[in-house]
């Protein structure tokens, strides 16, 4: 008999005729006895070749964002959300019945597209106040993080004196000792 060409539905036909099953990803083979195979009643040892140490593993994975800073001041809303804050009051009292924020979204979207850059000037001019606003802000909140860098490193630049200053004192006694 010829053996077909190695494509997927070659394979899946020769399969067929030798009535192989066909292993897939996620089949649950836990009732079919194979041979060589092990039973899921045994428990599965590792390989300590292939296991990854826990610890490794753990400082791989939580490689994120660095922590946020509660104190830091928030970014100021682009016009398009300054007209939000106005537009869902609006649409709130049009429409009490509607839950949807994704329908308001969508109203509100649909509306900004529509409006002309003279409509949407008010929002822009306040948009621009807060920018304003937030980067004097920020100015000051990273003026005073630096000065908290400045002082822990004064800090842990004393903690290290300290710590030779002993370390000296014991050299100090152990000569005196061998004298």
């Amino acid at each position: 008999m010829p053996r077909p060409t190695s494509t997927k539905k070659a394979q899946q036909q020769s399969r067929k005729q030798q009535k192989q099953p066909i292993a897939r990803k996620h089949t649950d083979w836990s009732g079919i006895a194979m041979k060589g195979g092990k039973s899921k009643a045994e428990p599965k040892k590792a390989d300590s070749k292939l296991s990854v140490k826990k610890g490794a593993a753990a400082k791989a994975t939580k490689k994120g964002k660095a922590a946020k800073d509660p104190n830091q001041p928030k970014r100021p809303p682009s016009s398009f959300f300054v007209f939000m804050e106005e537009f869902r009051e609006q649409y709130k009292q049009k429409h009490p019945n509607n839950k949807s924020v994704a329908a308001v979204g969508k109203a509100g979207g649909d509306k900004w597209k529509s409006m002309s850059e003279a409509e949407k000037a008010p929002y822009a001019r306040i948009s621009d106040k807060r920018k304003a606003e937030y980067e004097k802000n920020m100015k000051a909140y990273n003026k005073k993080q630096s000065e908290e860098k400045a002082e822990e490193q004064e800090e842990s630049d004393r903690s290290r004196s300290e710590v030779n200053d002993e370390e000296d004192d014991d050299d100090d006694s152990e000569e005196e000792e061998e004298d």
